[in-house]
């Protein structure tokens, strides 16, 4: 089973699409859907739904994958819930990236100060990073600085910040779920 959590831009269209290219990992795709406006809320609700779909598989290897924001919330869900994540051009600083954008980011910063203390050292080697060289919303090279003694990360020439194609990586994120 993957759990597919949207970033900033929830109606997009591209969201579907790299669900169906996620099903060539596993058939049983599930989007992980939340407003991206409350992010207190959305942590709530992001963790019932994960553990609530959890709980309604069989999967021994469940992996949850966003992409921006979507990644900011597998990183931080999959570490409370136990479960491998993959981030796409994570959006790891959305207080400070959102404004004017969301209603709450400084809720973010809230919920990175309740985390657990040094939770990306706890949560070591359990989830996987993918960069774009190319993004056009984010510096890969500050993400790269953050997440790369935690996790391994793969970088991408040719994708944007939205990474509609996931193609050449789906090896990569296979091999990670296990």
């Amino acid at each position: 089973m993957i759990l597919y959590f949207h970033g900033f831009d929830s109606t997009s269209p591209g969201n579907h699409e790299k669900m169906r290219q996620l099903q060539f990992i596993d058939e049983d795709v599930r989007l992980i859907s939340y407003s991206t406006e409350h992010p207190r809320h959305d942590m709530q609700q992001l963790l019932k739904e994960v553990v609530k779909q959890k709980s309604m598989s069989s999967d021994e290897t469940p992996l949850l994958i966003g992409v921006g924001l979507g990644g900011y919330w597998v990183e931080r869900i999959g570490f409370l819930t136990q479960t491998r994540s993959v981030m796409i051009n994570p959006n790891l600083y959305p207080e400070n990236n959102m404004q004017g954008k969301i209603d709450r980011p400084e809720e973010y910063a809230d919920i990175a100060e309740k985390c657990v203390t040094e939770f990306r050292t706890k949560n070591k080697s359990k989830s996987l990073c993918i960069l774009s060289r190319e993004d056009e919303v984010l510096d890969s090279a500050d993400t790269e600085k953050a997440l790369a003694d935690f996790y391994d990360i793969i970088w991408d020439d040719k994708q944007p910040h939205k990474f509609p194609a996931l193609g050449a990586h789906l090896k990569s994120i296979k091999a990670f779920k296990g």
